[in-house]
């Protein structure tokens, strides 16, 4: 039996948006596969929030077609709403009420019966670990329980897709940590995330793919460790026991160059598996010792200023 693929949580083609002359969003295009980590990379300005307002229903495209959770953005709005969720970049709590009241006023929008959002609320005041501070008011709150709370509203409608757009600005590292951990169990959950964010080791360490945002276009899209093989100054770094082996390792590798270290080399390498073991092939044919190996690609960094080109934008921060 032929096994048909899951049908894509979004899909955007032929975005396009303008502000009088000033074109934010230039053609783009947008695959996001269902209960994956989709990250959104670029500089402030790059067009990464009028992305999200378009695919959340709250901005309109001036052309393209874009399809959330299955259905048409422009002419179903309403059954997308039904389906996604949405954290800002600006807290949705409302501080004047207890982080419970505001968990309720969500219930209330989604048409809840009683008995279901008592259930839901409680187990989202557990999951989030603010049961204890359920009764305070959300003005009593540290940033990263504002960040909480406000991603637990956004769960109250149990959405099949959620849009994160910078969503651990502000906090702490150990708050990001705890953020990030919360976004793993969503998606292990099922639940689709596309997340734009400034910290590029947040893209790092949650996304199955990213896409980097420049002038309007996706200028590349790919998994962190393909996207840094595609920049070059990636290497192998070789230790040796003794000048000995170094000197035979030299005979051997012809595009080996010297290491600050006086028993390293250095090997171009795009760091796949692939070429590590094409290397160790040829150094273990004439019997090299090597003492020590390790594999250096460039980082996302170094990626998203080769793909954006200009170094003297706003770039995004790696924290």
């Amino acid at each position: 039996m032929i096994s048909t693929p899951s049908r894509p949580a979004i899909a955007a083609t032929g975005l396009r948006k303008a502000f009088g002359d000033h074109v934010v969003l230039d053609g783009l295009e947008l695959t996001v596969a269902s209960g994956t980590v989709f990250s959104l990379l670029g500089a402030n300005g790059a067009g990464k929030t009028t992305t999200v307002r378009i695919l959340s229903t709250l901005l309109s495209a001036d052309a393209g077609d874009v399809r959330v959770a299955g259905h048409d953005v422009a002419r179903e709005p309403d059954a997308v709403r039904a389906a996604i969720g949405v954290t800002g970049q600006f807290s949705a709590v409302d501080k004047l009420l207890t982080g419970e009241e505001n968990l309720r006023l969500m219930a209330d929008l989604h048409h809840l019966v009683r008995r279901e959002r008592r259930q839901r609320i409680a187990r989202l005041l557990e999951q989030f670990e603010l049961t204890e501070a359920a009764g305070k008011p959300a003005s009593t709150y540290s940033g990263g329980m504002l960040r909480r709370l406000d991603l637990a509203m956004t769960l109250v409608g149990s959405p099949q897709v959620i849009f994160l757009d910078e969503p651990t600005t502000g906090l702490d590292p150990r708050s990001r940590r705890t953020m990030w951990e919360i976004i793993r169990d969503l998606v292990a959950g099922g639940v689709t995330i596309f997340l734009t964010t400034q910290y590029l080791e947040e893209a790092d360490e949650l996304a199955d793919r990213i896409a980097v945002l420049d002038r309007g276009r996706v200028v590349a899209e790919g998994t962190a460790e393909e996207l840094k093989r595609r920049i070059p100054g990636g290497h192998v770094r070789l230790r040796f026991a003794d000048a000995d082996g170094l000197d035979a390792a030299v005979r051997v590798l012809d595009q080996a160059a010297r290491d600050n270290d006086p028993l390293a080399l250095r090997v171009p390498s795009d760091g796949s598996l692939r070429s590590l073991k094409a290397l160790i092939g040829q150094l273990d044919d004439r019997a090299v010792e090597v003492d020590e190996l390790s594999v250096h690609t460039p980082d996302l960094d170094d990626v998203f200023l080769a793909l954006t080109g200009d170094s003297s934008r706003e770039k995004v921060t790696s924290r």
